[in-house]
This record gives C-alpha cells, structure tokens and sequence, in this order.
C-alpha cells in the first residue's frame, strides 16, 4: 500500500472532520426534527405543523447567533497559534451536546440544547473551512474541498443507518434508542476530529499584539472601509452577496427538508431513506464537480448548481406525493456537495489566506444571514397558511435573485483568479527557500 505524503496526511485529516462532523448534520436533518415532531411535541399536544414551525423557529435562532459569534472568533483565529485552540473548543463542545441531546427532556429545554449544540457545530466549521488555505495548494483546494463534502456524506451514513436501525427497528422504547443513537454520532464526531487536532499547523497568520481583542474588533470591523487592504474587495463583497442569496436555498432545504414532508403527511421512514439515497449520491456527485473544476471554470459550475436549486425551490412548491420527494432527493444529492465545495474553494480563492478565519466568519453570516432568512420565512407561511408547498416560493426568489448576482462577481473575480494564478506560477519556477520554523 502507497504511503501517504506528509502533505496528502494532512488533506486527509482535514477531510476527515468533514465525516465525523456530518454525522451530526445527517442526525438533526432527518431523525431529529421527526423525533421532534412525533414524540417531545406529540407528548406535549402540539400539531404536526406547528412543530415544524417551532423546529424552524429554533433552526433560525441558531443561525442568528451563529452569524454573530463567527466573525468575532473567526477574526482572532487569525492570530498566530489562535485557530487549532478555538476549534477544538466548539468541536468538543459540539461533541458533548450531541450526547445531551438523547436525554429525555420537555421540548422546550430540547430545543433550547438544540441550539447550543448546533452553535458549537456551526463555530467549529467555521475555523474548519478557514484551515482549508493551510491544507493544501491553492490549485489543489477544489477537489480537497470536494473530498471533504463527499466522503463526509457517504461516511455518515454509518451512524445514520445505525441511528435508524435503534430508533426505527430496535424494541427499544423511543427515549432510549435516541439516547443510544445520540451517543453513536458523538463518538463518531470526535473519533474522525482527533486526526486535525493533531496534524494541523497554522502556516499563514497575522501576527499577534499586546492588545489583541481590541485589534480583533478593528481588524474585523475595517475590512471593508475605504482604508481597508483587502485585495479585490469589490469581488469579495459580490460574491458574498450572491452568496447570501443562493445558499438560502442549499441550507434550508437541508435543514427543513424532513419537516416539510412531514408537514405533508408523508411517511416518515420514507422520508429518512430519501434523505439517505441523498448521501449516497452525494459522494460520487461531489468528488466528479471538484475534477470537472479542473477542465471547467469554477464559477460556471456554481451557476449551473444554483440554476438547478432554483428548479428544485419551484418544484418543491407543486410537491404533494412521495415519489416525487424522492426525485428531489435525487437532484439535491446531485448538486447538493457540489454548490457547498465550490463555493467554499472559490472564496479560498479570492481572499487572502492570512485573513482566511476573519473572512471566511463573515462569509458565515451572509450564509447563516440566507438560512436565518430562509427558514424564517419559511416557517411562517407555514405557520400562517398550514401550507408547506408555499413555504417554498420565497426560497426560489433567493435563488433567482442569487443567479444575477453572481453573475457580476464571477464577472468582476475572474480577471482576478488569473492573475493570481500567473503569479503562482511565476512563484513555483523560483528556486526554493529555505524551511522556516512551522508555526503553531
């Protein structure tokens, strides 16, 4: 068996945290809500529909505090020796409150662990896509990004179809096979998070100063003013509208995905399998949309992704049988990786990998800012209407608004993306310089 370079090992132990990671995100975007609704509200008296919206509600919350506290440490994980430290926090963190979820509780105080343990996990993401400058070479970081993606879904179809078989199939009494399968996606987590808390160095960095806090709020807060030094700040700035506008759609439909078809009365083992089948897919769909970046350019990949969404959005809103949440299960899976990959490896790409953690937490909030929106929106048509089907139509605006959008930021970051590549170019055909110390 080929050893593995020193530079490969460390691609692959930030890939793997994209595995251990989205076992939690496959358990809170399928079993959870449907534990939610069927069980903590069904005990409490509470309608179907108004639990979902209640889900959505709770969905939305975290999302807003999310959008806040990331930039905020993602800007001090710029310091030299800052972001290893803070992201071992919130994954740790992330990590126990997945277990405490499986502990029987009103639904209140489920939904209130809920959001902390979803806070901790979106953090830790945060700090995970920022080490992606640090992982590996800039022409390297489509198909990283894209393994990332791929093998998280398929490898978290372990613990998911092991989360299915005690909460699905076990004799086991509803609280308890949801403590055991809360338990099996915790240690999943934290056993694919130990290979980066251990392999990862911080290589670029800004250095640290005596007042470190207060530089953090300035640095943050400065990055888009007029004396900012941010190179191609007008194609930061588009993209990460467009951003805002198009990942709506990714987000809320992986995170209200279940609730909708439960709202619909579809059946729910049906849709836990639809949303598995999505995961499968997912894995070759994404690892072929990070090769296809080789031979296509990356923005074009993006809109056609984007396009695709905006077909699903409008679709979703004439859904009333399984099958056809089954074919959307299908085109999700197809495309679903893929937007998420590039997106991420294209904002690599435009912004400077020193600031990577104060950029990427501001990316954060135009990305929980969309799904904020998206799942507020959503979930008041359908508080209001009892409709899931409308709940759809405000996410396809986002999206059709998204495609204009970005249409002018791969306008304005192309010329850019050359010219940076030409000068890596230049860089590499220079005689190498010696081994510095690694930084911590």
């Amino acid at each position: 068996m080929k050893r593995l370079t020193p530079e490969r090992k460390l691609e692959w132990s930030w890939i793997l945290y994209d595995v251990g990671n989205s076992a939690f995100t496959l358990l809170i975007s399928a079993i959870m809500p449907i534990y939610f609704n069927s069980y903590l509200a069904a005990n409490a008296g509470i309608d179907k529909t108004i639990a979902g919206s209640y889900w959505g509600f709770a969905t939305a919350i975290t999302t807003l505090c999310v959008a806040v506290l990331s930039p905020i440490f993602g800007t001090m994980s710029d310091f030299r020796g800052y972001k290893r430290p803070i992201f071992m926090l919130f994954a740790i963190l992330g990590v126990i409150g997945c277990a405490a979820l499986g502990i029987p509780m009103p639904w209140l105080v489920f939904l209130v662990v809920f959001i902390l343990t979803k806070i901790f996990y979106s953090g830790s993401l945060v700090f995970y896509d920022a080490m992606l400058v640090d992982v590996t070479r800039s022409e390297r970081t489509d198909i990283v990004s894209s393994k990332g993606y791929a093998f998280g879904y398929i490898g978290s179809c372990i613990p998911f179809i092991a989360s299915i078989l005690l909460v699905n199939f076990s004799p086991l009494d509803t609280p308890v096979a949801m403590a055991l399968a809360t338990i099996v996606n915790a240690v999943w987590w934290i056993g694919f998070t130990i290979p980066i808390m251990k392999n990862y160095r911080q290589i670029h960095f800004v250095p640290r100063t005596q007042h470190a806090v207060r530089d953090n709020f300035r640095r943050l807060f400065s990055v888009f003013t007029k004396k900012s030094d941010v190179p191609n700040k007008k194609g930061i700035i588009l993209f990460l509208v467009a951003f805002f506008l198009y990942i709506d759609g990714v987000y809320t439909v992986i995170d209200m995905a279940t609730t909708f078809g439960t709202a619909l009365k579809f059946d729910e083992t049906q849709l836990v399998l639809a949303l598995l089948l999505t995961q499968v897919i997912a894995f070759p769909a994404a690892i072929i949309m990070g090769k296809l970046a080789k031979k296509v350019r990356i923005d074009v990949l993006i809109l056609i992704s984007i396009i695709v969404y905006t077909g699903i959005a409008v679709f979703a809103v004439f859904m009333y049988d399984e099958w056809q949440f089954w074919l959307l299960a299908c085109v999700v899976g197809l495309f679903q990786g893929g937007v998420q990959a590039l997106s991420r490896s294209y904002f690599a790409k435009i912004i400077p990998a020193d600031q990577s953690g104060c950029l990427f937490g501001i990316l954060d909030i135009f990305g929980k800012g969309a799904s904020f929106l998206g799942t507020m929106l959503s979930s008041i048509i359908m508080n209001t209407t009892g409709s899931a089907n409308l709940a759809a139509i405000p996410i396809a605006c986002l999206l059709a608004a998204g495609i204009v959008v970005f249409l002018f930021a791969a306008k304005v970051n192309h010329p850019f993306l050359m010219k940076k590549a030409q000068e890596e170019e230049r860089e590499e055909a220079l005689p190498a310089a010696p081994p510095a110390e690694q930084p911590q």
